[in-house]
Formats: C-alpha cells, structure tokens, sequence
C-alpha cells in the first residue's frame, strides 16, 4: 500500500533518482533542431560542463554527443563543521542520426557559456537506382 509523502511515492524516491532526476530538471542535453536551408542547427544546453568535457563522434550516420560533469557542494557551519556533503559526477550522451553521407569534416561545432551550437549540411542521398546496361549484338 503506497503512503502520501512529501517526497513523492515513498521516502526513498529522492534517494534513488537523485542525480539523474536533477539533470533532467536542470536542462542537461536538452536540444533544439532548426531546420535551415543549409542544414540543420542543433542547439543544446551544457550548464555547468567544461568544453573539454564535450565529446562528438560521427559514426555510421550518427552524430553522438557525450559531455561529463561533476560537482562537490559543501557546507559548514561557523565552527567549520560540516552540515552537508554532496558529491556527484555523471555522464549524459544523445545521438542523431545524420545520415551515412555527412562527413565528419562538414559539422561545424562551437562551445560557449554551457551551449554547444552544431550545423550539420543537409546532403541528399543519392537512391540506389541501378543502370540499365545494354549489351552490343554483333551481327
């Protein structure tokens, strides 16, 4: 039988989503994709990552973008006793599929103020149509 609680279903929700519940409230990888006439531009939210903590891999028509973080949060008293201790570190990837066309070369990346901005080029692919070949009768 489930209980109301003040922390949700029971006391120990809090406990066991604790950094992956807040990541998500806080905007981790959230994406926007606009589509332009040149390509797409996708836009997602980093805050409190470093760019070198920012990985893209193109791979078989996936773009994957992976980013770590970790943060420590202490608190003292006056005394310089601890009241909290909070450590936490993650690792959050996504990935989209571009198509097996893109290039690695042809994705434009740039980090700044906990965004990473990507324009990746609209390539059209080309249909597998198979050519009619005709054959020379001599004669």
């Amino acid at each position: 039988m489930l209980m109301p609680s003040i922390f949700g279903e029971s006391l120990l929700d809090d406990f066991f989503r604790f950094p992956f519940d807040s990541y998500e409230r806080n905007g981790y990888m959230n994406t926007d994709i606009k589509d332009t006439d040149q390509g797409y531009e996708l836009t997602m939210n980093m805050p409190g990552v470093k760019k070198e903590d920012v990985k893209a891999e193109l791979k078989d028509g996936y773009l994957t973008i992976q980013a770590s973080t970790s943060q420590n949060k202490d608190e003292k008293d006056k005394e310089g006793k601890y009241i909290r201790k909070e450590r936490y570190s993650g690792t959050f990837s996504r990935s989209f599929y571009v198509g097996e066309n893109v290039n690695q070369e042809d994705i434009k990346a740039k980090f700044e103020d906990g965004t990473l901005k990507l324009l990746v080029p609209k390539k059209e692919e080309k249909p597998n149509v198979e050519e009619k070949k005709y054959i020379a009768i001599e004669g």
